[in-house]
C-alpha cells in the first residue's frame, strides 16, 4: 500500500510540487513549523536523488568533467559578472540587481536531479553538476564577490559552502552504501517509490522558502507580481537560452539537466552568510524565485520534449 501511494505521488509529481506552493502562500504557519527543519528536508532530497541515481551513473566517466567544469565557471562567475556591470543600464531597483547577480552566483538548488527526473531525463548529469559547483563556490562567489562589496566576506560565503559539500557528501554516501548492499538493482517499484518520496520532501522545501510571500501579497500585491514576472524572466529564460547554446551536439539528458541547472539556483546558499542589511530585502524575491523553479517540470515540459 505504501509504494503504490508512493507511485501515485511519483507520478503526479509536478502537481505536488504546486501544492507546496499553495501551501507555503496560504499557510504561513506550517512554514514556520517546518522552516528550523530545512536543512534535514534538503538533506532527505540530495539522498532521494543519489538513491535513485546508485554510484555508478553519478561518478560517471571522468572525462565528463572536461565539460562540466568550464560550463560552471561561465555559470557562476560570467553570468553574475555580466549581470553586475550590465543590470544598472536597464532600469531595475537595486535589490532587484542585487538578487539577480547572487542568484547567478549561486550554484544549483539540491533538487535539481529530481526536476530533471520530473522532466522525464536522467538525473546523473544534473548531480554530478549540483556537486562539482557546490565543490567551486568559495572560489566562483570569491571572485564575484570581489566586484560587489554590499554582499560581504566571501569567507563567510566559503564556509557556508563548505558546509553544503559535506552535507551532500554525507548524503550520498549514505545513499550508495544502500544501493551496493541492498538495493542493488533499481526496480521500477523501487524507482517509483523514491520519485514520489522526492516529490514530498521537495514540496516540503518550498513550504520552508515561501515564508515572505503570503504577508507581501496581501500588502504589496503588485510588487509581488512585478518581482514574480522579473523572478519568472531570469529563472526560465535562462534555461532556455542555455538550453539553446548548448546544440544538439550536447548529451540530451545532459542537455537538460545542463540547462536546469542554469536557471534554478540555490539562493538560500548565501542566506546564513551575507549581512541582515543585504538579505531581508531580497526575501521577496526568492519566495517569487520559487515559483517557476519548482514549475518548470510543468512550464517547460513541452519545450524540453
Amino acid at each position: 500500500m505504501i509504494t503504490d501511494c508512493l507511485g501515485f505521488f511519483a507520478r503526479h509529481g509536478r502537481l505536488v510540487l504546486v501544492a507546496g506552493l499553495i501551501a507555503g502562500i496560504l499557510l504561513p504557519g506550517v512554514a514556520a513549523i517546518l522552516k528550523p527543519y530545512l536543512p534535514q528536508i534538503v538533506a532527505m532530497t540530495l539522498f532521494l536523488a543519489a538513491l535513485r541515481i546508485g554510484p555508478k551513473e553519478a561518478i560517471g566517466k571522468l572525462q565528463d568533467l572536461h565539460g562540466i567544469i568550464p560550463l560552471l565557471l561561465i555559470y557562476q562567475i560570467a553570468v553574475p559578472l555580466v549581470f553586475i556591470f550590465a543590470l544598472p543600464f536597464t532600469g531595475l531597483s537595486p535589490v532587484l540587481i542585487t538578487a539577480l547577480t547572487l542568484m547567478a552566483a549561486a550554484p544549483s538548488i539540491s533538487g535539481s536531479p529530481n526536476l530533471t527526473i520530473m522532466l522525464g531525463r536522467n538525473p546523473a548529469p544534473a548531480l554530478r553538476m549540483l556537486v562539482s559547483g557546490t565543490a567551486i563556490v568559495p572560489l566562483t562567489a570569491f571572485v564575484v564577490f570581489l566586484f560587489v562589496p554590499a554582499f560581504g566576506s566571501a569567507a563567510s560565503v566559503a564556509y557556508a559552502a563548505i558546509k553544503l559539500l559535506l552535507l551532500i557528501g554525507a548524503a550520498a554516501s549514505a545513499a550508495f552504501l544502500l544501493r551496493i548492499f541492498l538495493f542493488k538493482e533499481a526496480t521500477p517499484r523501487f524507482t517509483s517509490s523514491v520519485d514520489g518520496l522526492s516529490a514530498i520532501t521537495m514540496a516540503g522545501i518550498v513550504v520552508c522558502l515561501m515564508t515572505a510571500m503570503g504577508p507581501a501579497i496581501r500588502d504589496q500585491p503588485w510588487e509581488v507580481l512585478y518581482t514574480l514576472l522579473i523572478a519568472s524572466l531570469a529563472c526560465l529564460g535562462m534555461q532556455i537560452i542555455a538550453y539553446l547554446v548548448m546544440g544538439s551536439k550536447t548529451q540530451k539528458d545532459a542537455r537538460v539537466g545542463q540547462a536546469v541547472i542554469s536557471g534554478c539556483r540555490n539562493n538560500a546558499l548565501f542566506i546564513a552568510a551575507l549581512p541582515v542589511a543585504v538579505t531581508d530585502p531580497l526575501l521577496l524575491y526568492i519566495g517569487c524565485y520559487q515559483i517557476p523553479m519548482y514549475l518548470t517540470p510543468l512550464l517547460l515540459k513541452r519545450f524540453y520534449r
